[in-house]
């Protein structure tokens, strides 16, 4: 029944069968197309920008807590002080920007979830945040950027009890406080904070692996009714050949040598790319391994980073506790010290009283001479005046022994009140030894304090340098997880696609060895 057919109606319904087959194919193909589409898009539209925008969110954040330990640096230069408030401002524009990018794609369930646990302990760090710039700016207020250093000048200037002091305690104080509300409570409401944000990003990064599992079935999917239709169109265009052979030997011999030479050709470069594909396949492999043991190797250092921040904090405490314990010392060594001046000043006090006692002693013991000259005097006079100058002799006699008597006394005074100069002399020079010893105590608890102080500088600079190490480690650790994805991506690819080469080098094979065929056959 076939061969009452005519030529015109056989090729018609060949093309019409494999327009068919190839309808077919193409349907297969648009639908594969439009879910990968539907994917891209959703990668494009969705996941990317999310993840931009909590990158800005993570960036600004991390920007800001630099610039609050560069802020809290006690040897931080004014101008540089106020550069990481530009910068503050600045990064919490970038941290806006990065919400709204964050919010305006759609969230699932379970995304949601934790961004709301990220909103909770954002609004606690925030929170935290605004009060500590709250309290610096009141610390600026002061105009006293190191009150432990300004309270030292002023205890070696004297002016302890001075109001400068007072304010200098108070700016001090509150510079704890400050020092105390970070270290408990924004510290870690950033350490929070910034976990939740990770969770977040971790979770976007569930929903693009979702999307490229299902973009790969997709296009394992695609490429099997593609590789079918390949299939498929060869065999039926070798069956239709076969029936109109009769009708078409002579204008398909040119055609049958020259696909008998591209097939050879192409089966050539078929098997060159064959072997390029396996060793990409092979390269990409050891490049994921080598991925993998890097993105160990960086959450290790991360790990190690963090330990090492925290314990930096803990010697920072420990410094600023003795460094006010070098405070408390040098007010106690400047309360001796006056203390030690007012002794000093009562005993000069006392070496002047005991001299003014010497020299009424003195004036006593002359006066006593004359007197006693002037009751000599009188007795010489009684005798010369007889019998009525008696009783004026007896009484001369009696001036006498009291001069002798105050003379005496006077000289015993004079005896007390030497003693008790040489004991005076003797203590002035020991408390002006005391003085002097306690003027070096200050020193050294001065020297000591600008020591602590240097020691909480550093330290400060570590506890930054260590953070900032973290942070950069944890973030080339979510890095290297994407390229170690990527990677995984592109080595499926490369192992599908030398799976294809390799099918299609068999495809070509039968090909030729179907144009080997025709030419036994005596086409071409």
């Amino acid at each position: 029944m076939v061969r009452t057919i005519n030529l015109k109606t056989k090729l018609n319904g060949a093309f019409l069968i494999m327009g068919v087959i190839v309808l077919a194919v193409a349907l297969a193909g648009w639908s594969g197309n439009s879910r990968l589409t539907q994917h891209i898009s959703t990668l494009t539209n969705n996941t990317l920008p999310s993840v931009i925008g909590l990158w800005k969110i993570s960036d600004g954040h991390s920007q800001i807590q630099s610039a609050e330990l560069t802020i809290l640096n006690p040897r931080t230069k004014p101008e540089i002080r106020e550069a990481q408030f530009s910068h503050i401002e600045k990064a919490w524009e970038q941290i806006e920007a990065g919400f709204k990018e964050y919010q305006a794609p759609a969230r699932n369930e379970s995304e949601n979830k934790r961004y709301q646990r990220f909103i909770q302990d954002w609004e606690t760090w925030k929170q935290a945040h605004e009060e500590f710039v709250q309290m610096y700016k009141y610390f600026q207020k002061f105009g006293i950027p190191r009150p432990i250093t300004r309270q030292a000048e002023l205890l070696r200037l004297g002016l302890g009890n001075s109001p400068e002091m007072a304010a200098t305690k108070a700016a001090s104080a509150l510079l704890d406080k400050i020092n105390n509300q970070s270290f408990d409570k924004k510290n870690p409401a950033f350490i929070a904070a910034n976990a939740s944000l990770q969770e977040l990003l971790a979770v976007k990064g569930q929903i693009a692996l979702a999307a490229k599992q299902a973009t790969d079935r997709d296009v394992v999917n695609t490429g099997f009714w593609v590789f079918l239709g390949v299939i498929i169109g060869p065999l039926t265009a070798l069956i239709f050949g076969i029936f109109l052979t009769n009708a078409l030997i002579e204008p398909l011999q040119g055609v049958v040598n020259i696909i008998a030479n591209s097939s050879a050709q192409i089966a050539a470069a078929i098997e060159e790319q064959e072997g390029i594909a396996s060793e990409q396949a092979a390269s990409c492999v050891q490049c994921t391994a080598a991925m993998r043991e890097l993105g160990a190797s960086s959450k290790v250092a991360a790990e190690q980073a963090s330990v090492l921040a925290a314990g930096t904090m803990r010697a920072l405490t420990l410094t600023e506790e003795g460094n006010k314990a070098v405070g408390r010392t040098l007010e106690g060594m400047a309360a001796l010290q006056q203390k030690v001046g007012a002794i000093a000043e009562s005993i000069r006090r006392l070496s002047q009283q005991a001299g003014q006692i010497g020299n009424i002693s003195v004036t006593v013991s002359a006066l006593a001479n004359q007197t006693n000259m002037l009751a000599l005097n009188a007795a010489v006079e009684a005798v010369r005046a007889g019998d009525h100058g008696r009783g004026f002799a007896v009484v001369a006699s009696e001036i006498r022994k009291l001069a002798d008597q105050s003379k005496k006394s006077a000289d015993k005074i004079n005896d007390i009140v030497a003693e008790i100069q040489r004991a005076v002399d003797l203590t002035v020079r020991v408390t002006n030894e005391g003085n002097l010893t306690v003027a070096e105590g200050v020193k050294i608890a001065r020297e000591t304090a600008e020591a602590f102080t240097g020691v909480a500088a550093a330290i400060d600079r570590v506890v930054a340098s260590n953070k900032e190490i973290a942070l950069t480690a944890k973030q080339q650790a979510v890095s290297i997880q994407q390229v170690l994805a990527a990677m995984n991506y592109i080595s499926t690819g490369a192992q599908q696609a030398a799976g294809g080469i390799t099918q299609t080098k068999q495809g070509t094979q039968k090909l030729n060895q179907a144009a080997l065929n025709l030419k036994l056959l005596g086409i071409g």
